[in-house]
């Protein structure tokens, strides 16, 4: 049994999941909370603890918070800076904040406002099995065992797939080491009804392969399933409703309905969002003022009476204008703007559209836009990535921003909240698997999308428009690279579907699911799964992945049509960038004490010079003539000096017999006066002086490394070319 769990919990239950014991805990620790857990894999271990508290006043929504923080200690690892204590969320923690939450939203009851709250602190982590998907787990664990009427639980796994001598092996909850080697990180969610989270990110993996690898984690889930039920089966205690749900009172409903029906069906079949907009608020404010106005007049009592009345009329045309618009996409296959089921909005794209910007795009999809930049830059410019995990360098990012004015709205302008950082994720995972390697293109990649219309799939512009920008960049992506959002309806008893493909952020708001799918030609490089409803099986997700596919081919056309490949040149605003190999015993030469040699070279090229442990040296400059100068330099200086090969030099010394030619900073050549030039040389001063700089040939290295040169032959050598 895990040690952890045998210290902190009364009671522990234990099962084998993916070749290691998972367990859970519970009773000792956080007895004040409504419920905790302590979870622990391998040697990893997470608390989860629960809190259940009555609604705050005028609340109208569901107030669940989960937060999930990794403690630095838990690594046997001290913050970074002058701080010596955790800070805001990092990034990866705001990402598994959201993927703990999104599985579990769903399963509470119609009208549930409750404050929850779920706090995950990662107590301890072996560097090998990562805590993201075990916090979640925990954190279903502590909601189930409480007495909140959650209807779960679920559970969460993370899926790899490994070449093996036998081919390739999919992996549940493959260690991070298996992560190395694996070309899929498939995250996913399910409970006993079915699948309700995904996120993929891969490199191309074809949908009957990506089907196999989510049927496969679908069977560790299960078992994850029933450790938990074991444990509910053991201190789990009666679900229990507190305090009324938020719905609107049946009398209420029923007004609203036959008052406002009728216009709405109408309403919601106008086709431009602004106009649909207008209409839909005016219906709305027409309502109110007709039929539940404010009793200013009457006594305290009327007036809170009519105030809660005008709350729940505004509800009930909500939940209205929902189920007018699910039976018009499921009864009468009637979208919002008109558009058949599989039928995408009209697509622009358009690149090279900033001067100066390495490379931009232009994508519109509907009355949805985005304005994509790409910036090149060196290795001095990667995102260093610290954490529990070791420490490693970013060479690609994609950030999402998301102004107030791309929905017309006039809000409080901030930085990036958990949905932006959700949506640039997303899309930074889907663009990944077209990227070329660092040998091939060892920039390092910055996407910035600007989201500047929305009307939904704003992150599948995203992958669009990124795509778009690093073609225009010249970046030597293996493929063309689409994403595309399917949206699911059904009727009011669930018994008939309709997969819609490029939803708008109205079939967003009132559908069921917002299935985001990127991809190629060959196969998918991201997933994102975002469901309200219960549950979709392996068939309708393989349904899902036929209906996306198809809609990001035709995406893809019209992106090839704008920009057929890459650009074969990077901009000339970019910075040029060329990598070359030394022996690392020849490091120490290059820099020099104290970094002098190096720091010599930069300011007489002009160039940036950086240096890796294993002998790769990269430099960059805004030309190329200062980078085929630097490079020389440095291949002078750390690489053997070999009989034949030629030098660019400078005349660092003048004797009677000859002069010193330096070939690189360290390394110097004796040219005689017999190798000066053709003919007689009577005085060496009449043909090099000091500070010149000359090509010279190696004719000897002798046994004790002195080197022999001739500008004779390297002049002869120029003349015959």
């Amino acid at each position: 049994m895990n040690h952890a769990s045998e210290k902190l919990g009364r009671l522990v239950v234990s099962r084998e999941i993916g070749g290691r014991t998972m367990s859970l805990a519970t009773g000792r620790v956080a007895k004040l909370a409504s419920s905790s857990i302590v979870a622990s894999y391998g040697e990893s271990t997470v608390l989860a603890a629960m809190v259940r508290a009555d609604p705050r006043p005028g609340l109208d929504f569901f107030p669940l918070t989960i937060d999930y923080r990794e403690r630095l200690s838990a690594g046997g690892k001290f913050p970074g800076g002058f701080r010596k204590r955790e800070g805001p969320p990092s990034e990866k923690e705001i990402l598994t904040m959201r993927m703990i939450d999104r599985p579990m939203r769903p399963l509470f009851p119609d009208g549930f406002i409750d404050e929850v709250q779920v706090q995950c602190w990662v107590m301890s982590h072996d560097g090998e099995n990562d805590t993201d998907t075990l916090a979640s787990v925990a954190a279903s664990a502590a909601l189930a065992v409480s007495d909140a009427p959650f209807e779960g639980p679920v559970a969460t796994v993370r899926v790899g797939r490994i070449y093996t001598d036998d081919g390739p092996k999919f992996v549940l909850n493959p260690t991070v080491s298996q992560m190395d080697y694996s070309d899929l990180d498939l995250v996913l969610s399910g409970h006993a009804d079915g699948i309700n989270m995904i996120e993929v990110g891969a490199a191309e993996i074809a949908e009957k392969d990506m089907l196999a690898a989510i049927e496969f984690g679908y069977d560790g889930v299960k078992d994850i399933l029933a450790l938990i039920n074991d444990l509910v089966s053991k201190v789990g205690r009666e679900k229990v409703v507190k305090n009324p749900l938020a719905i609107p009172p049946a009398d209420i409903m029923a007004k609203v309905k036959s008052m406002a029906e009728k216009d709405l069906l109408e309403a919601r079949q106008i086709k431009g969002k602004q106009d649909r907009s207008d209409r839909v608020d005016a219906i709305r404010k027409a309502l109110i003022e007709q039929h539940f106005p404010l009793a200013a007049t009457g006594t305290p009592e009327q007036y809170e009476a009519s105030k809660d009345a005008q709350r729940w009329a505004k509800e009930a045309f909500r939940r209205l204008e929902k189920k007018v618009t699910r039976r018009l996409i499921v009864e009468k296959g009637v979208r919002a703007d008109g558009r058949a089921p599989t039928e995408i909005r009209p697509l622009e794209c358009e690149v090279g559209v900033f001067n100066r910007v390495h490379g931009s795009a232009f994508f519109q999809r509907g009355e949805t836009q985005s304005l994509v930049s790409c910036t090149l830059g060196t290795g001095r410019d990667e995102q260093v990535v610290d954490g529990l995990l070791p420490e490693y360098s970013k060479k690609f990012m994609l950030h999402y921003n998301f102004p107030p004015f791309c929905t017309g709205e006039a809000s409080r302008i901030s930085g990036p909240g958990r949905r932006e950082i959700g949506h640039g994720a997303l899309a930074e995972r889907s663009l990944m698997g077209v990227l070329p390697s660092p040998d091939e293109f060892p920039y390092t990649i910055r996407l910035v999308s600007d989201i500047t219309e929305s009307n939904g799939s704003s992150s599948m512009a995203s992958v669009c428009g990124g795509c778009l920008a690093l073609m225009d960049a010249g970046v030597p992506i293996k493929a063309t690279c689409a994403g595309i959002s399917v949206g699911r309806f059904t009727d009011d008893a669930g018994a008939n579907e309709l997969f819609v493909t490029d939803i708008i952020g109205e079939e967003d708001f009132f559908g069921d699911m917002d299935f985001k799918v990127s991809g190629t030609r060959e196969g998918i490089t991201g997933i994102q799964l975002d469901l309200k409803a219960r549950g979709l099986s392996v068939e309708q997700i393989g349904r899902v992945f036929q209906q996306a596919r198809q809609g990001r081919l035709e995406i893809i056309e019209k992106i090839e049509a704008t920009i057929a490949a890459p650009r074969e040149e990077i901009s000339p605003f970019a910075p040029r960038l060329e990598t070359l190999t030394i022996d690392p015993d020849r490091i120490g030469k290059l820099i020099g004490p104290g970094g002098k040699t190096i720091r010599a070279l930069q300011d007489k090229y002009g160039v940036n010079i950086d240096v890796e442990d294993d002998g790769t040296v990269m430099i960059s400059a805004p030309g190329k003539e200062a980078i085929d100068g630097a490079r020389g330099a440095v291949e002078a200086l750390c690489a053997e000096i070999k009989v034949g090969a030629l030098y660019e030099g400078k005349v660092v010394s003048i004797k009677d017999f000859g002069a010193f030619i330096e070939l690189a900073p360290g390394t110097d050549g004796m040219c005689h006066v017999s190798e000066l030039a053709e003919g007689f040389v009577k005085n060496v001063g009449d043909v090099v002086k000091i500070g010149d700089t000359v090509k010279v040939k190696v004719i000897l290295v002798d046994d004790q490394g002195r080197i022999k040169l001739s500008r004779k032959q390297a002049l002869a050598e120029a003349k015959a070319e």
